[in-house]
């Protein structure tokens, strides 16, 4: 489930995870998603409360995932919109260098290697 979802996001091959980072929330704990990572042998780790320090790459990510693809440009439909978070997943993941990472893309990353 979550790796055809990947798949259907833009999330190339060959990328795995062992762990999902989620809020402390229910979803992540009781869930579907949590019964989906259990069965798929994923760790599912909170982040730690009132430390939003511990959250900061998935912040991040949704901070420019809002103000360049969301919000960056105007969708006439949210059929439109939808249709372009593979291709901007893509180039996030693949071709955008990131400074946090010495400008690589998160898949030149010697540990996704």
């Amino acid at each position: 489930l979550l790796r055809g979802l990947w798949r259907r996001h833009g999330v190339a091959a060959g990328w795995d995870c062992a762990d999902l980072i989620g809020a402390r929330g229910a979803v992540a704990v009781y869930g579907t998603t949590a019964e989906t990572c259990r069965r798929l042998g994923l760790a599912v780790k909170k982040t730690r409360p009132y430390t939003p320090r511990t959250n900061g790459k998935a912040e991040r990510f949704i901070q420019t995932l809002s103000r360049t693809w969301a919000y960056g440009r105007f969708y006439r439909t949210s059929a439109q919109r939808r249709r372009a978070l593979a291709p901007w997943l893509r180039r996030y993941n693949e071709r955008r260098p990131h400074h946090g990472i010495g400008g690589l893309t998160p898949l030149q990353r010697p540990e996704m290697s």
